[in-house]
Order: C-alpha cells, then structure tokens, then sequence
C-alpha cells in the first residue's frame, strides 16, 4: 500500500500553522493520525513537534549546521513531474541515514544525501523540512497539544495517555501504542530497566515558611547540588547511567559505575540522583569543569584523575522487579537508605521549624552548594512533571534600593504609603531609575512609620502618588530580574519584597544600575547551564 506522501504531512502543519485554536489544532492532528499506518506514526508525530527522533534515541541530533543546508540547497536539483512524491517514511529513514553517517569524508556524505532528498521536495516543503531539521516547526503544536491530539485519535483518557509519556518521554512511541492497543496498551507502559525516565521537577520558592506550611507542616530537605542530574540503572552487572535529557553517559563516567558496583547493594535497580565535580576539600567544582566529563568520550581515565566525582543520591523508582513511583517519598527514602551507602545520600533532615531550615539552608550554601530541596512527605514520583510537591529553595538575592516615591494603600492598607517605588543609582545619567514596586514586607508599625516618613520627605503629589526625595534606601529580596518597557530602567523586578529598613545606609551606598545588569546576566549565563544537552 502506498504511504502517506510527505506533501501531506505539509499541508497538515500548513493547516495547524494557519489556526491559533486548541480545539482545531488538536481536531486537526487527530483526523491526520487516523489515517496513519502504525509504521507512519511516530515520524510524523516527532517531526510535527519539533524532533527528528526522539531524545532518548543515539541518533538523537543530525548536526546539521546553517552552512551546510545553505550548500545542500545550492546543490539540490530541482524536482521533476515524473519523479514520485516522497513519503513520510522515506524523508524519515533518508534523515535517519544522515544522522548515522560518521568519520572521514562523513561532511560530504551527509550533503549528498541531503541534496538528493532536498532534490525531490517543492519550495513549500522544503521550508518546512528545514524548521523540522532545526526544531522549530512553528506551527503551534506543543508536546501538550500532541498528546490531546493522539488521545482524541485513540478514543483513550487524556490522562492515560500523559502518565504512559511520563514513563517513555516519546510521543512517537506514546502515539503508535495508543492507535494500536487502546487503553489497555498504555496502562502496561511503566517504568523498565534500562528505558529511561524524565527527571521528577520542582517548583521554585524563596520562602521556606510558605513551603512548609504547602507541604502540611513538614517537609524532607535535601541539600540542592550545583551539579549534573543523572538516573542509573542496574541489573546486575549491567549498569547504564542516562543524563536528564536521557542520553545514555556512562562511558563517560566509568568512576560512577564502579560506585555502584560497590556501595549500592540492590540487584535491579533504577536510582535518581546527581554528581558533582569536587575540589581539594571535597568542595563543589565550578559546573563547566562537570561538563567537560560529561561531554569526554575518549581518553576518559585521564579527566577521572583530573575532575574527580561525587554521587549524590536522592530518589529510588525502582527495586528487585517493583516500579516505586507511586510510593510516598519518604518510603522511597527508606528504601533507598536500605540499598545505598550512607556516604552516597544526598545531606538530609526531616523538619517542621522555619528556623531549624534556614539554618541548614545556610549550611547547604556554606558547604558551596545551591541551596535546598523541599519534598513533601507523601508525594509520589511524577516523571518529568513540575509540581508544588518538590519545590528547589535558594538564597534570594538582594538589592539595596532607594525609595523615590510611594502609592497610598486601600482596604487594609488605606490611609498608609504602602506600595514602594524602588529605585538603582544609573551612574552614567546620574539619576535614580525605578526597577520595581512593592507593599510586601513591612509590618503594619512600620508602615504606619514609613508614611510619617515619606510624607516629611515629599516632592510631589498626586492623587495615588507621593514622589519623594530618594532618602530612604531599603534592602529589597526578590525571585527574578525581568527586561521591562514598563521602567526608565528597562528592567523590572519579579516579586520583590522588603526585606528590611537600612538605616544604616545612604542614598549614595545603593546599589546601582549596573549592578542590576549584572545580576540580570547572571540569571541567563545560569538559565543557559540548565539547557545544555547532556
């Protein structure tokens, strides 16, 4: 039987590009997936939401450059009336060559390969190729969509479909499972050794009284390592260790797998935990001299004498022939505890008293570590999910701003200046630019004194507003440094609060606008550490 032809699979994301509905897109996708062969599926699926194939896959990247497509166009023919149109399946396996091709002269052969296949295809479909090799369809369709679209598809529970992706982290599989074997196919998917899982993710707080109260009054804290998350697998001998993207890097951590050989005692196993390159002292090694392990494949013994490991480990999924998942946390603590060696644990106490964690979250970042891990005491193991059950707890950090005016304050706030207009020092313009407003922090005595203040200080009025000499400065903690149009400053602060009144400092003392800057590229330079593929 002829295939789906490849134009096909165009005009569909032609169709999905051309609607911003839901409902339509995922009415679209599921029309298209039913007329799919089971063969058919999971390429189409992948190439639809951005991949060639998927993450856990060895061939997971084609690397495939700018240059190289633009030489690959200039060389392709263009297609002929009598040529037959190329199918899903074909475009899929021509890519899947190329992504195989290595070694010397392995440039050439990928373009030729790429010119031929570029060959066959129009200008339109050409496009879209070239935003399927780069993973960016732009059509709209997110992984969310997908699995709305494959669960309309299979007359199946959307939620059903989302716990079978949770173990398998690829739609492709998830799809073809769900068209051929219904329900009862995607209830039998669950965690299996040596197919990993995506990571279990946490919510971020910078409030560790809230987070105890969310988590029912107690809470597990782990100590948060500046290192790299890794899931291990064993079955006996066999050890596999897979990176949070789900490439498989035990060859390039062979000092990991003879840790486990020996200080974890479990048969069959599947650990979720987290290494970290040490220095003198056993203290955290910056995380680029981690990925240079990571990223080494040949001449390995060389980088283990040279940026020596630790393995932290947190979470057990799986032992002797049991998915855990769906165990509390603190029975997969135990567990875990019963299988490993102590050493291996990641720092941990169980607490209900704000005190005692803020204690051991100054200990955690004394010892060169992020901060903390905050786990509810029932929570179970939700692959690849963020959630309030886990949240990551840092240090906020900290501007020392001046006040330069103040909003009156309604329902309980009426009749104070309470909501603050905080401002950096922009030393090239020498002026005070707003960053950010906040009411949160004081407590109604020091409203009530922050008025009396301001009032005294007052440049200013309007109806809302008092502008006030910048006097006042006032130590701000905040989550994060967004780009703002809103601002003079072109920044702005996200859930900013105060921490305290300085009154020990001037105007002068503040921070300034460059220092705002700074904290502002901090945040990429580490956002940017978190996307890096392993």
């Amino acid at each position: 039987m002829e295939g789906v032809r490849f134009s096909e699979l165009i005009d569909l994301c032609r169709a999905l590009e051309s609607t911003t509905k839901r409902t339509e897109k995922r009415r679209l996708l599921a029309s298209f997936l039913h007329r799919l062969s089971p063969e058919e599926v999971p390429p189409a699926v992948l190439l639809i939401t951005g991949s060639i194939f998927p993450e856990s896959d060895d061939l997971h990247v084609l690397e495939i450059g700018g240059a190289t497509l633009g030489r690959v166009l200039r060389g392709a023919r263009q297609r002929t009336l009598l040529e037959e149109p190329l199918t899903i399946v074909e475009v899929h396996r021509i890519l899947k060559e190329v992504a195989k091709v290595s070694g010397k002269g392995s440039r050439r052969r990928k373009e030729a390969l790429l010119e031929g296949l570029f060959g066959r295809l129009t200008p339109v479909e050409r496009e879209y190729l070239i935003r399927f090799i780069f993973g960016e369809p732009r059509i709209g369709v997110s992984e969310g969509v997908m699995l709305e679209g494959i669960a309309e598809a299979a007359g199946v529970p959307l939620p059903l479909v989302r716990r079978a992706h949770m173990f398998t982290g690829d739609l492709g599989k998830i799809a073809q499972t769900a068209l051929i074997g219904g329900e009862e196919a995607l209830k039998g998917i669950g965690i299996t050794l040596f197919t990993p899982v995506k990571p279990m993710l946490a919510e971020m707080s910078y409030d560790i009284e809230d987070v105890i109260r969310r988590h029912g009054g107690r809470t597990a804290l782990e100590y948060k390592f500046d290192g790299a998350r890794i899931q291990v697998h064993r079955k006996g001998e066999r050890i596999r260790v897979f990176s949070r993207r789900l490439s498989d890097v035990t060859s390039s951590l062979p000092d990991v797998v003879e840790v486990i050989k020996e200080r974890v005692s479990a048969e069959e196993v599947v650990l979720d935990g987290e290494v970290t390159a040490v220095g003198e002292g056993g203290r955290p090694l910056p995380f680029q001299d981690l990925m240079r392990r990571f990223r080494r494949v040949h001449e390995v013994e060389e980088l283990v004498e040279l940026i020596p490991l630790r393995l932290h480990l947190f979470d057990i999924l799986y032992l002797e022939g049991r998915s855990l998942i769906d165990e509390p946390y603190e029975r997969r603590w135990d567990l875990l505890s019963e299988v490993c060696d102590e050493e291996l644990l990641a720092e941990r106490i169980v607490t209900g008293d704000a005190s005692e964690a803020e204690a051991f979250l100054e200990e955690a970042v004394r010892a060169g570590h992020e901060g903390l891990m905050a786990k509810r005491l029932d929570s179970d193991y939700t692959p690849g999910r963020r959630g309030k059950k886990w949240f990551k707890i840092k240090p906020a950090e900290t501007l020392d701003l001046v006040i330069v005016a103040a909003d009156w304050g309604h329902g309980r706030r009426r009749g104070w200046l309470s909501n603050y207009h905080l401002a950096a020092w922009d030393e090239e313009e020498g002026v005070f630019k707003v960053i950010g407003k906040t009411f949160k922090g004081l407590t109604d005595e020091e409203f009530g004194e922050m008025t009396r203040r301001l009032l005294r200080l007052k440049v200013r009025e309007t109806p809302y507003t008092v502008y006030v000499q910048p006097r006042v400065v006032v130590e701000v903690a905040f989550n994060e440094i967004q780009r703002s149009p809103h601002y003079p400053s072109g920044f702005a602060l996200r859930f900013a609060r105060i921490k305290r009144i300085r009154e020990d400092k001037g105007p002068e003392e503040a921070d300034t606008l460059r220092r705002v800057r700074e904290l502002y590229e901090e945040q990429f330079r580490y956002k940017a550490k978190m996307k890096i593929d392993l």
